[in-house]
């Protein structure tokens, strides 16, 4: 079974949330993903809601890279305790999350965190922060920038830009699929970024995003709606 940090509160002002990020970011370990990780089970961690609906839906989606097959799923769903905030999205959604993770009987080789990892201004999106309670190799993988600036990404499947912020790399824009925009991809915690941008690439399945991310946001869905329940 994971075992999961308690390391603070979740519903707490926004100048508080905003020290935490920044003292906690001194915690994230970019190292090599260690040799004796096979990254065999990937989970895919993904939160589901709607504009005007407290309701928060979290899943997790535990793929196994080899076999290509999923070999287990779970969910919960609670209320919102926490305003959305840019930049403060963890304080709303790992509390439901850590609901789901609870749930599994794997223990996944590694996590990827739909959201951003280190390319967050304070280096410390939602994939780092549930990285540093699961204290497991955590990647995010980002549909869209929250911070940084990249030149043009080729049109070619694996073409790669660095996106830079105040003259550090904080993650890498690569295009995953011809005629869709690429991904953002960056380091959540017990990973480099080499190594982030290598398992996801080696995750593709013909989508452009990977297959625990893209598996995991069709079952949050699909739970929310009430298909899966």
């Amino acid at each position: 079974m994971l075992s999961i940090r308690s390391v603070h509160p979740w519903v707490i002002p926004p100048r508080e949330a905003i020290a935490l990020q920044k003292r906690l970011s001194q915690e994230v370990l970019q190292i090599p993903l260690p040799r004796d990780n096979p990254a065999r089970f990937i989970a895919g961690l993904d939160v589901s809601s709607t504009r005007f609906d407290p309701l928060l839906t979290a899943g997790v989606v535990v793929w196994d890279r080899l076999m290509n097959r999923v070999i287990e799923t779970a969910s919960a769903q609670a209320d919102a305790t926490y305003p959305y905030i840019p930049g403060l999205l963890s304080f709303r959604e790992i509390p439901v999350l850590v609901q789901a993770i609870e749930k599994l009987n794997t223990v996944p080789d590694i996590f990827f965190v739909d959201g951003q990892g280190r390319a967050h201004p304070r280096r410390i999106g939602i994939a780092t922060h549930i990285g540093i309670l699961l204290d497991r190799p955590t990647v995010g993988v980002g549909k869209s920038r929250l911070c940084g600036a990249h030149e043009e990404v080729g049109d070619g499947i694996g073409d790669a830009a660095p996106l830079i912020d105040q003259d550090e790399t904080i993650g890498m824009v690569i295009r995953t699929k011809k005629r869709s925009n690429p991904l953002y991809i960056s380091v959540g915690h017990r990973i480099d970024l080499s190594s982030s941008v290598r398992l996801v690439m080696e995750s593709l399945r013909g989508y452009r995003l990977p297959e625990p991310t893209r598996l995991v946001h069709n079952y949050v869905n699909d739970v929310r709606t009430g298909v899966m329940v």
